[in-house]
């Protein structure tokens, strides 16, 4: 992630504009603004100062956060955060003349709760109180970050929010459906911890800030998927039809999104074939034919997406897959990803003090640091150094070769998380850490900033980023061990 010293004044660059039939386009950047949570200001008048304050600059680095804002009054009293978002620019800088702004203001709901619906509602089984679905009101606070921290070999988070987009165009454009269709629906699958639920939960946090200009509300609405199957006989069918009678009340709200989650969608759809081969109950083939018949009604309504997942793709129901505009596999991450992964856990627990203060190197720092090293052996622990360049580039090395060793033993993104706390636990110890609480906000790099034009000093009692790595490569190895006994 950059940060606003990415964003220069009277910098000159090669021109990154595009041609399409011979008029030149601009890039559209997402530019989102994000509201403090007892903030009275309008969106419009935010909007408008944010606009102003961007066209000061002459580039703008994607992504990036946007800093010196600070300095506006209004905007510092009503204020939290700007980022320029990812773009489909190849480039990671853009000269204004070549940008098509969209500014999205928006104030994220403080609150966790849910709204629920029961799964036993003018049915018989009233001591089952399981819950059939709930829904969260978007944008919401505990999920800000999470698109970020999702991290793909290829451009997966972008190819969704281009089909959202496609979407609506053909919509917009009243699109004759006999002729030109499409269903609304998208099917993530791949193995365990490959961050599939997230990817839908961080999905409908960033559809509900980039089309707040045409919804004024957006929910997300989690189907439990084993809720829907009663007790009683012949029920699940119509307990699927109530809930979806449910969820066309709140898409009847044309000034609010929906997006429903259907998490491991093979528990409702696996059971058909084996109910026509007489091996299931008849009644899972009625809880099929319901949620087929419920997603074909849905697919007409604009303000609606069907988000779901699964790890056993083949077990899944092939009309359920045929109606599904988007089929996309969601692999474990690649020695890259696994890079990008492992430095975003450091630089965290570097800015929250725990990690002696360090900059970790970027992934292109890395890769260069490889290409032009003679050697393929990575610097061991034994070589920590208090040379800034030659610790850097050990650093660069050896995380690297931790995110080989993850790659082999094909670790997910959920595994990879973990590390820096096992690492502490097993192997740093408790008491060579000392993290320090502090207002200061720290970018992407590990290194402090500043807040409403003030800083506030913040010391580092962690142990050095060496020590560490140390700490998680020995997890790996261990975890190596553990998984051959289990084979």
């Amino acid at each position: 992630m950059m940060t606003s010293a990415d964003i220069t004044m009277g910098a000159s660059q090669e021109s990154d504009s595009f041609t399409m039939g011979g008029v030149e386009q601009k890039w559209t950047v997402h530019i989102e603004v994000r509201m403090r949570p007892r903030a009275a200001a309008r969106f419009e008048t935010i909007r408008n100062l944010v606009h102003t304050y961007i066209h000061s600059f002459d580039r703008i680095g994607l992504p990036s956060t946007i800093d010196g804002w600070q300095d506006v009054p209004e905007l510092a009293s009503s204020v939290e955060r700007i980022v320029a978002s990812e773009s489909a620019c190849p480039s990671s800088t853009l000269p204004l003349e070549e940008i098509a702004l969209q500014i999205h203001v928006y104030q994220p709901s403080d609150t966790d709760s849910f709204e629920e619906f029961s799964n036993s509602a003018g049915v018989r089984d009233e001591g089952d109180d399981t819950m059939a679905a709930s829904v969260c009101e978007l944008p919401n606070r505990s999920w800000e970050g999470l698109w970020d921290s999702l991290i793909y070999a290829d451009d997966i988070k972008m190819k969704l929010l281009d089909y959202i987009h496609a979407t609506l165009v053909f919509s917009d454009a009243n699109v004759d459906f006999n002729l030109v269709s499409w269903n609304r629906v998208v099917l993530l699958h791949g193995p365990p911890g490959t961050g599939k639920t997230s990817l839908c939960r961080a999905l409908a946090q960033k559809l509900s800030i980039r089309l707040s200009h045409r919804y004024t509300q957006a929910r997300l609405l989690e189907i439990n998927s084993h809720s829907l199957f009663s007790k009683w006989f012949s029920e699940s069918g119509k307990l699927v039809q109530r809930l979806f009678t449910s969820i066309t009340e709140l898409v009847e709200e044309e000034d609010a999104f929906l997006v429903v989650l259907i998490d491991e969608v093979e528990s409702l759809t696996a059971a058909r074939a084996g109910a026509m081969a007489g091996t299931e109950p008849s009644d899972g083939l009625r809880v099929v034919n319901a949620l087929l018949t419920q997603l074909d009604k849905l697919k007409h309504r604009k303000n609606v997406l069907i988000m779901s997942t699964s790890n056993l793709v083949k077990a899944i129901d092939s009309a359920f897959v045929d109606r599904a505009d988007i089929v996309q596999y969601v692999d474990l991450p690649s020695r890259e990803a696994i890079y990008e992964i492992l430095r975003t856990c450091l630089c965290e627990i570097v800015g929250k003090g725990i990690v002696a203060s360090f900059n970790v190197p970027t992934l292109r720092q890395a890769q260069i640091y490889e290409a032009t090293t003679k050697s393929s052996i990575p610097p061991s622990a034994t070589s920590i150094t208090n040379d800034p360049h030659t610790k850097t580039k050990n650093v660069a090395l050896r995380l690297f070769a931790l995110a080989t060793q993850c790659r082999a033993q094909r670790l997910s993104g959920r595994a990879l998380r973990r590390l820096p706390v096992l690492a502490l636990a097993r192997y740093i110890g408790i008491g060579n850490v000392q993290p320090v609480r502090s207002s200061t906000p720290t970018n992407a790099s590990g290194v402090t900033g500043t807040s409403n034009g003030g800083a506030v000093k913040r010391s580092s009692g962690g142990a050095d980023v060496e020590v560490w790595l140390e700490g998680m490569e020995k997890v790996v190895r261990e975890q190596a061990k553990e998984l051959e006994r289990l084979i």
